[in-house]
């Protein structure tokens, strides 16, 4: 069964009750990295579930006790000596805390014991080192048999009672002192065996050596000896005269349980790369309301200059413009109608009753059978405070659709408006110009809206946010603005008589640069706004390329690294420290845009996302197969909705509700109005099909309204 890596990821966030980094990558053995906070666990492809447990327990026990302190300039013995106790402690420790975790470590030592891990098959245990023999007993101690003297017993009880670092590191030194001590005596055990076995010899009938050995008779030289002899000196310069041993003790079990472990791992296949999502300033990337309205102060020059009046320019459109707002009016209501009917319904789902410990007179009759004779008082719960933030598609391929989207976003803007409703409506670009001017005339490149640093997501220089529209202006003010970009959407559709302003023209698509910019823009307009609940509103007509991230790279023309950018692969995945989740990029380019709404959601788990997609007929097919599929009952069921409603909702995407609208029926005026003297198959037709409208737009509205109240 294949190994959920995230699942395991989330373990071990909580064991260590902490937002550990988790990363599992193609490496041979797990590490944790105690100053950074670094849990790295390798791909333990071919361990089972059990084992798996265990070791990501004994990881996470690093991580909860290990201290952050370089030890080894405190103590000169071999770091393994100290492993092996330490290893005892953190083991123990976290026994005590998850008195469950006990029989996961019984289950994966039990599976690497069966399983010969430890290479002891063919070994006698009791004549190991009092380190190999602590290591086995306190790993697999359930599973073999070991006998220790009495001097090895009170080391072990030292070991076992090890409580701090501090302890770890005095009771290592013991250990490591004592195996150096057994391991002389081993080696002089051998030695005297060795020169026992030469007495011997000499008592033995003399042989000629000439004939033994080969030497020549009358020659000075001595033959050669069958051993080497033990007072050579050895590689470090020590040797048996001095009383030391040749070579430090060590602990085998342990190379060979980390031998045996490197086999689980896999290390075929990319290196997994992690990026994060980079915190953005808001300041270089979005553009001031009053900054993006002053651009239309250049339609009013050029009419000036061409002795053209506003008539002539925009007469037409501006009646377009107050008859569409006219029209509006009943859509509106609704919305209002419907969200103050909803948020009356949930004060009074919230309503408690309290006895007041007043009598009430007109009970006093009943009480031979009642006890309920006191008056009662019911407290309704305060609403909550709504807020909105609305990001706008500026992209070219938003041509078409921009006057049917941008209607669709005036009626929201009025219901706000008219419920008191704070918002903010974003508009993304890569057009806006990102080159100024200094005082002296030289051009100055805008700087990115974060340190770059590798692993991070790239957003270019490029990318803003025009605050296009803001509840912050009065009606006034507000409509004057409305009225200029229903012309300026006029002009993209209809080629109008004035060029378009100075860096409003319709842009690429930096979607997801803007999915990225929310997560300062949502906070900061609840806090400034002091609201309790803010819903987003993503009005676009498609999906976005992915991003690119910050990769490091070394050239050899340069001492410092640089910071370059690079394309995301499938062996990507983005990780969110705060939320502790990881998502997988292995998916197609237009899911990288879900990906980062789920994000969204994880982190912002108080506010909707609810996407607008304005269609035309021949984009509705496309768009509904990216969410279901080729064919099926889901497909059929949204298929047959937006044949008779041209609307329809999907929940299966990264937004909470995905909206498909029709263009057609949103520009359509929808009031029954016939001519005088109709026939009454006209009337009849004109009825059916202003019911049919009302139908759809109230299905739509009332869902949107569940969705924010």
């Amino acid at each position: 069964m294949a190994v959920s890596h995230e699942i395991k990821s989330q373990l071990a966030k909580l064991l260590a009750t902490e937002d550990l980094v988790v990363e599992h990558k193609y490496c041979e053995t797990a590490c944790f990295n105690v100053h950074t906070r670094v849990l790295t666990l390798p791909m333990w492809e071919k361990a089972s579930s059990q084992v798996y447990d265990m070791l990501v327990g004994h990881e996470v026990g690093h991580a909860l006790y290990t201290p952050d302190r370089n030890w080894l300039k405190e103590i000169k013995i071999p770091p393994q000596f100290v492993n092996v106790v330490e290893d005892v402690r953190i083991e123990k420790l976290m026994k005590r805390r998850y008195g469950g975790i006990s029989k996961t470590f019984y289950r994966g030592y039990q599976e690497l014991a069966q399983n010969d891990f430890f290479q002891i098959k063919n070994e006698n245990l009791n004549t190991m080192n009092l380190a190999d023999k602590a290591n086995l007993q306190f790993k697999i101690g359930s599973f073999v048999s070991i006998t220790f003297t009495e001097d090895e017993n009170q080391l072990m009880k030292k070991i076992s009672d090890t409580e701090t670092f501090d302890d770890v590191l005095q009771v290592s030194k013991e250990l490591y002192e004592f195996c150096k001590k057994q391991q002389e005596m081993m080696t002089k055990t051998d030695d005297l065996q060795m020169q026992g076995g030469q007495e011997g010899e000499e008592d033995q009938p003399q042989i000629d050596q000439s004939q033994e050995s080969g030497i020549q008779q009358g020659t000075n030289e001595e033959p050669q000896q069958e051993y080497d002899d033990f007072d050579m000196e050895s590689k470090d310069g020590k040797s048996s005269d001095d009383g030391e041993s040749l070579e430090d003790p060590e602990v085998s079990t342990m190379n060979s349980l980390e031998e045996a472990l490197k086999e689980l791992a896999s290390n075929s296949g990319n290196e997994n790369v992690y990026v994060e999502v980079p915190k953005v300033n808001l300041k270089k990337i979005i553009v001031p309301n009053s900054e993006i309205h002053s651009r239309f102060n250049e339609w009013d020059e050029l009419m000036e200059e061409n002795e053209v009046t506003e008539e002539q320019a925009f007469g037409f459109v501006d009646r377009e413009f107050l008859k569409f707002k006219k029209s509006a009016q009943k859509e509106v209501n609704y919305l209002v109608k419907e969200f103050e009917c909803k948020k009356a319904a949930d004060s009074y789902a919230r309503a408690t009753t309290a006895r007041t410990g007043v009598l009430d007179c007109s009970k006093l009759h009943t009480y031979n059978y009642n006890e309920d004779i006191f008056k009662k008082v019911t407290t309704l719960a305060d609403g909550k405070s709504h807020g909105l933030v609305f990001i706008l598609d500026w992209s070219g391929s938003m041509c078409e659709v921009m006057m049917d989207t941008l209607k669709q976003l005036y009626n929201l803007m009025w219901f706000c408006k008219k419920v008191s409703i704070p918002f903010e409506v974003y508009a993304f670009t890569n057009d806006y110009p990102f080159v100024t001017y200094n005082n002296s005339g030289h051009p100055q490149i805008r700087d990115l809206p974060y340190e770059k640093r590798e692993g991070l997501l790239y957003i270019a220089e490029w990318f803003s946010m025009m605050n296009i529209f803001t509840s912050k202006t009065n009606l006034k003010e507000m409509e004057k603005q409305m009225k200029n970009f229903f012309r300026l959407a006029s002009s993209f559709c209809r080629y109008g008589m004035l060029p378009i302003p100075s860096g409003l023209n319709l842009s690429g698509t930096p979607l997801n640069e803007s999915m990225i910019a929310l997560h300062q823009i949502l906070p900061q307009f609840k806090k400034e706004n002091k609201l309790q609940k803010v819903q987003c509103v993503v009005m676009t007509d498609g999906e976005a390329p992915p991003l690119k991230l910050h990769r490091e790279i070394q050239r050899h023309w340069e001492h410092e690294p640089f910071i370059g950018t690079g394309t995301i692969h499938s062996n990507a995945f983005l990780r969110d420290r705060k939320t502790g989740n990881t998502y997988s990029l292995d998916c197609e380019w237009y899911e990288f845009t879900d990906i980062l709404l789920r994000n969204l959601r994880d982190k912002f788990t108080d506010v909707n996302f609810i996407g607008i997609r304005v269609l035309q007929s021949r984009d509705a097919n496309s768009f509904i197969r990216r969410y279901t599929g080729w064919g099926g009952k889901n497909f059929d069921r949204i298929q047959r909705i937006w044949k008779k409603e041209k609307a329809f909702a999907i929940h299966k995407s990264g937004y909470h509700t995905y909206f498909g609208l029709s263009g057609t029926v949103l520009s359509s005026d929808s009031d029954f109005d016939v001519d005088e003297g109709a026939t009454k198959a006209k009337i009849k037709s004109a009825f059916v099909k202003s019911l049919k409208s009302k139908k759809m737009n109230k299905r739509v509205l009332g869902e949107f309204i569940e969705l924010i109240a």
